[in-house]
């Protein structure tokens, strides 16, 4: 599940308001960090609930087109087109 732009793996014997409390805790936690949380898991072991938590990561995709280096953001419609005209190849 995904909350609040988190990739979130929970133990089922948590409950909704468990979950987002956590979750929302440790947000603030890599906030106060400058660091941006990219995915949790909760899991139970015994009586404790154990967190992992995982950085966002900063990789973005950039795609050739034509001769040209750039995100798909900056494709005018032709280069939108022709980028999702392509081929996948294994």
């Amino acid at each position: 599940m995904v909350i609040i732009g988190i990739q979130v793996i929970a133990d089922p014997q948590l409950n909704q308001n468990e979950i987002i409390q956590l979750i929302m805790e440790e947000k603030m936690l890599w906030e106060s960090q400058n660091k941006k949380l990219g995915k949790v898991e909760l899991e139970i072991e015994q009586d404790e609930i154990v967190i992992k938590a995982s950085e966002k990561s900063p990789i973005r995709r950039v795609r050739r087109i034509t001769g040209y280096l750039s995100d798909i953001d900056n494709f005018n419609d032709a280069k939108v087109s022709e980028c999702n005209d392509r081929t996948n190849h294994p």
